[in-house]
């Protein structure tokens, strides 16, 4: 359980780190509010443990019964009556254990994350665009359908100073330049929004000629056109298990049986990392991970694969992800029946009568 701990602190240091680094670039360039961004990474946090624990017990076995065969602790602890039967039940019990969080996590509080996270971004596209103004940049604006620039900005996201806006007219003939010392919002008693700007100049013309005009005002209005913002996305990883189960569609069905493959997927491969955590000491401790990393990789790729292919209907419902954990399930028992094998396909070599 330490050796899982570590690891899926390591793991998850490496994806949250990539997923916070898009995140970040997204609010740079004013698309959402830095505030929230520590809220949506919290949020996400139990749709990455859901597929990080099971590979975290997974390696956490291999490694620590990797450390046992190496300094033949395992060894001991069989001669003085530990079987690998009572090994491998005592492995399960910690991997159902784990499969319980897992389960949790896929079942109820991922999808309720994932709610949580589109309702922080519907709440972010209906606000309006300069309250995720950023000072010093340069930011696209449909809602005055312009490229606004500000040196600096109020911490309430109501004043600005230095303001330079770049808009084409309707025609895409001429180009509309307006440089303000400041500039701030200001609403009507009908609710609607405006820029007003104070002590600038406003030019209109042509790129590269000469005839253009040049109008100095003491204050300018624009209005700022109301976003309809983005209702909360109502998808399928959003929607509750339970919803799941009543909706009679492939790509529902497909996900239901992906949330519950999840912590299948660790009594699995506790059968296979028990069978194939036996380490020759003169091979290293290390010389098991390689081939079972592939096996892993190998059975979630199996899962991703029927999951699209039950979406796309190729493939029967009632074979679906399931299918991937027989074969899985029987391949991990005939690992740990292996020596079980092998020496009963010797008997009978011996035993077998001998032609003359």
């Amino acid at each position: 359980m330490l050796s899982m701990l570590a690891v899926t602190l390591v793991l998850l240091l490496i994806f949250m780190s990539g997923r916070f680094i898009r995140y970040l670039t997204k609010a740079a360039s004013g698309g959402i509010s830095p505030d929230i961004l520590f809220a949506i990474m919290a949020y996400r946090l139990p749709g990455f443990l859901e597929l990080i624990l099971p590979l975290g017990f997974f390696i956490g076995v291999l490694l620590a019964y990797g450390r046992m065969y190496l300094e033949s602790e395992m060894t001991v602890l069989h001669a003085c009556g530990f079987s690998q039967r009572r090994l491998l039940v005592t492995s399960l019990i910690y991997s159902f254990i784990v499969a319980f969080v897992v389960g949790a996590m896929s079942l109820f509080l991922s999808p309720l994350g994932f709610q949580n996270v589109d309702r922080l971004l519907a709440e972010q596209s209906k606000k309006t665009e300069f309250e995720v103004l950023l000072p010093g940049r340069f930011q696209s604006f449909d809602s005055v359908k312009s490229v606004v620039y500000t040196e600096s900005i109020s911490d309430d996201k109501k004043t600005m100073s230095n303001v330079f806006i770049a808009a084409k007219t309707e025609d895409d003939q001429l180009l509309n330049l307006i440089y303000a010392a400041s500039g701030s919002q200001d609403i009507d008693a009908n609710g609607d929004r405006y820029l007003i700007l104070q002590n600038g100049t406003r030019y209109l013309g042509k790129p590269g000629s000469l005839n253009y005009q040049s109008i100095e005002f003491k204050s300018y209005g624009m209005k700022i056109e109301e976003t309809d913002g983005e209702e909360a996305s109502i998808d399928h990883e959003s929607m509750s298990s339970v919803d799941l189960w009543y909706e009679d569609t492939l790509e529902a069905r497909a996900l239901l049986q992906w949330r519950i493959s999840l912590p299948l997927i660790l009594p699995i491969m506790t059968l296979l990392a028990v069978s194939i955590s036996k380490v020759n000491p003169r091979q290293g401790r290390f010389a098991h991970l390689f081939p079972a990393m592939l096996v892993y990789i190998a059975y979630l790729g199996l899962l991703i694969v029927a999951r699209k292919s039950l979406t796309k209907g190729e493939l029967p419902e009632w074979i679906g992800l399931w299918g991937v954990h027989v074969v899985f399930f029987c391949l991990s028992v005939l690992l740990l029946m292996k020596d079980r094998l092998v020496f009963g396909i010797k008997r009978m070599i011996k035993r077998a009568p001998k032609h003359a």
